[in-house]
């Protein structure tokens, strides 16, 4: 990549404490290449939209470093820029589903070399009434426990966080969702109406490091995202079941429904609350769904989940 200006935006508080190291890691690969860079460090949730909103538009190159959630709060900026600017990504959180997709490298060094190397590509951006998402929208059972589990355990346990918290200290999590919300879904090839106990709209062959999609189900730049919905969980081991199913693509068409489509409106009878990327996304009755196709640009190598 030829030399130019960078917004670094670092949340110190994600992952294991990796990022704390990272700044100093990213701060001396960036000074040894003799890039001109400026940092910002989050200290609140929405800091890195307010940073990449503001800034975005007097650098070349934002490079986020954090987790999924930070990630969401760059992209989110960047979206509201007259001209959207190319994003780095350097994961350091306790999940990184989308990193995991990209294949971009979880150790610092590798993950700023990948970027300086200059390789991008386009990727779809979902629009969820008046915010955006990038990899996953989901709502029922286990949505809350990404932006519910406390941020120390998940530093310290990373993934595993997310079981232990709910099934160990807040067992009523898991019973929270397990009533199912009827609703009324219109989506590219039709509508569906009915009682669900989850449901995801997806970009990513990952989603919470727990659910997988076949490899040649996703492209993530083709204007579609994928649609998740499961009907009637009828407890605990019920829904460990349908994971299992799901884990290994069993898609009936009945009780697990898995389709593909550019559009979608979603309309509940109650308040429903929604995970985006793993933070919370409200609690809206109706969602518009759309997408803005090829919407940013990420730096990424080579992989077959791109459409040329």
């Amino acid at each position: 990549m030829e030399n130019k200006k960078i917004l670094a935006i670092i949340n110190p508080a994600a992952g294991r404490t990796k990022s704390q190291r990272g700044t100093f890691d990213i701060v001396d690969v960036l000074s040894t290449l003799g890039y001109d860079f400026d940092i910002k460090t989050t200290t609140k949730r929405g800091d890195a939209t307010e940073f990449a909103k503001e800034y975005g538009i007097n650098y070349d190159v934002i490079l986020c470093c954090g987790g999924d959630g930070t990630l969401n709060e760059t992209i989110n900026g960047v979206m509201s820029l007259p001209e959207r600017r190319p994003i780095g990504y350097i994961p350091t959180g306790s999940t990184c589903d989308l990193a995991s997709t990209l294949k971009i490298p979880s150790d610092i060094r590798s993950a700023v070399e990948l970027i300086m190397s200059d390789k991008r590509n386009t990727y779809d951006i979902g629009n969820f009434n008046d915010k955006h998402f990038c990899y996953v929208a989901s709502f029922g059972v286990g949505s809350s426990f990404s932006y519910t589990t406390p941020q120390k355990m998940k530093n310290i346990l990373g993934k595993a966080a997310y079981f232990i918290d709910p099934f160990v200290f807040h067992p009523r999590k898991l019973f929270a969702g397990l009533k199912p919300v009827h609703a009324r879904i219109e989506y590219d090839d039709g509508i569906i109406e009915d009682d669900f106990s989850f449901g995801a709209i997806s970009n990513s062959t990952s989603v919470a490091g727990l659910i997988t999609f076949d490899r040649s189900d996703v492209k993530l730049n083709d204007g579609m995202f994928e649609l998740l919905l499961v009907r009637g969980v009828k407890g605990i081991p019920d829904g460990f079941k349908l994971l299992g199913k799901v884990q290994k693509h069993n898609y009936d068409g009945e009780q697990i429904l898995f389709l593909h489509t550019k559009n979608l409106k979603i309309h509940f009878d109650r308040p429903t609350e929604w995970s985006l990327d793993g933070e919370f996304g409200g609690s809206p009755v109706d969602v518009d769904f759309s997408i803005s196709y090829r919407g940013i640009e990420l730096f990424s190598d080579d992989n077959d989940l791109f459409c040329k």
